[in-house]
């Protein structure tokens, strides 16, 4: 029998990523043990009931003593002050990494109280549904999705036993710098899940003037364009928040995508519609001929959305 990647393994925060990661470990036999924390008693309560977890404890300090991998998997606001709690009882040797979809703030939240001899690996598995909650949690929800990995002057052996982990749990993996990520991620994931919760906001206001009509005749075209709306509030007030430059720095220029259009439209340049959406066709075309159209198996939770991680 093939020895476990790492002998304990501590989830702090047991929503939606952790409890899929709990599941893919357990399915894969990449880890001993898992512990895991979460502020609520009946979160942890699920964690055990779902399996997912062997132990819960009701503090971050206690769910880390003797583990060798720490995910941390709250909000990007929380993860300072829970780095800070746990970092006196963390194990030399040990690797901390998360599951934020923002890093440059993360790293400088987290990485101050990363005690010497303990080595932090920054992480952002690209794979998530808009439901939360320890119940949303599937073992196959990052089965072809990408996982980026910040290295920065972790040990080469320490990067690669995480990127094994992820691999074992059926992600691709790819390493990336700390700025480009949040750049990236601003176009393909923050100032979508921006512009959803904005048409959903202004289709509420039609829907008052207009006596619920914008939502009884919603298409699917409203509907899939803001199912992502419906994702963890905290989580993406946080992302915002830590993530401000490249989110402003993308919306100014869709903005400015924005007025051509809104131009186009106005002036009747028929051509340049048919221009710029021909355009835009092929780059969608490319995205699904990279293989980034095809959601993991949801086993009825729906489709892929906005990563959600809970406590």
């Amino acid at each position: 029998m093939t020895a476990p990647l790492y002998e304990r393994v501590a989830l702090i925060g047991l929503g939606l990523i952790a409890s899929s990661m709990g599941h893919a470990m357990k399915a894969a036999g990449l880890a001993g043990s898992i512990a895991g924390h979460a502020r609520s008693a009946e979160t942890r309560q699920a964690a055990l009931d779902l399996g997912f977890c062997d132990l819960v404890f009701a503090t971050a300090a206690e769910a880390v003593a003797g583990a060798d991998l720490v995910v941390l998997a709250v909000p990007v606001g929380a993860m300072g002050p829970v780095a800070r709690e746990i970092a006196p009882h963390l194990a030399p040797g040990a690797t901390v990494t998360d599951v934020g979809s923002v890093k440059q703030a993360v790293i400088e939240a987290v990485a101050p109280h990363i005690p010497a001899g303990v080595h932090f690996i920054p992480g952002h598995p690209l794979a998530g549904t808009e439901h939360s909650g320890p119940h949303a949690g599937f073992a196959a929800l990052f089965r072809n999705r990408w996982c980026l990995l910040i290295p920065g002057e972790a040990p080469a052996a320490a990067v690669a036993r995480l990127r094994a982990l992820w691999e074992g749990m059926g992600a691709n993996v790819e390493y990336m710098e700390a700025a480009h990520h949040d750049l990236v991620l601003a176009v393909t994931s923050h100032t979508p899940h921006l512009i959803a919760y904005t048409m959903v906001g202004v289709a509420d206001h039609l829907r008052r003037v207009t006596e619920s009509e914008i939502i009884k005749y919603s298409a699917a075209g409203f509907r899939d364009f803001t199912r992502i709306a419906a994702s963890d509030p905290t989580m993406w007030r946080d992302v915002f928040l830590t993530n401000k430059e490249a989110t402003l720095d993308i919306l100014g220029r869709f903005t400015e995508e924005l007025f051509v259009l809104q131009r186009a439209i106005r002036m009747g340049d028929g051509q340049a519609l048919f221009d710029y959406f021909t355009r835009t066709r092929a780059i969608r075309r490319g995205i699904i001929d990279a293989g980034q159209d095809t959601d993991a198996p949801d086993f009825g939770r729906g489709a892929r959305g906005g990563a959600e991680s809970g406590r």
